[in-house]
């Protein structure tokens, strides 16, 4: 059986040129649909390896944000840890101290040689869940560097040294004023 493009050829109804350009035509056609199929295949396997690199990064985002979580943890264990330890009595306390915790005014009750430490700075208020605790002022601190909220009040002792100049320096707030 012979092509219709013989059949053609031998009826005088085409030519060699037209021929032979006709399946040049059809070479062409089928090699850019193969083309397009790899072309078509490199477009899957980049959208595969995008989603497979989105993917990596969520996971590591995700673990960023657990290992933050974590450390975060750790430190408020340390901070209980830390005030747990080393946290004064108040026991007996008949003195009502006054302090601000943001917004609100706050009061303990404690005795006057515990009255005079945080006056002096040597003890600090901090904050251990819903209440409050008396720890040294070198605890507060250390508690500080880690979470300064944690830390309610913290006198400064240089504060207390008078200034020679001062005129007021004779004229003393008294610390136990009551409002």
């Amino acid at each position: 059986m012979s092509s219709l493009q013989d059949q053609l050829l031998k009826a005088g109804l085409t030519d060699e040129k037209k021929v032979k350009s006709a399946n040049k035509q059809k070479r062409k056609q089928k090699k850019q649909q193969r083309s397009g199929a790899d072309v078509a295949v490199d477009d899957t396997r980049e959208v595969a390896q995008q989603a497979l690199a989105d993917k990596a990064q969520r996971s590591r985002e995700l673990a960023q944000q657990q290992n933050a979580e974590a450390e975060k943890r750790a430190i408020a264990a340390q901070i209980k840890q830390l005030i747990e330890m080393n946290s004064q009595s108040r026991q007996g306390g008949e003195i009502a101290y006054n302090f601000s915790d943001g917004k609100h005014i706050k009061k303990l009750f404690v005795t006057q040689g515990i009255q005079d430490h945080l006056i002096k700075g040597k003890l600090a208020i901090v904050r251990l869940g819903e209440g409050y605790e008396l720890v040294p002022s070198p605890i507060a601190e250390k508690i500080s560097q880690r979470d300064a909220d944690s830390v309610v009040l913290l006198n400064d002792p240089a504060a207390d040294v008078v200034d020679e100049d001062d005129p007021y320096a004779d004229y003393k707030i008294p610390d136990d004023l009551m409002w």
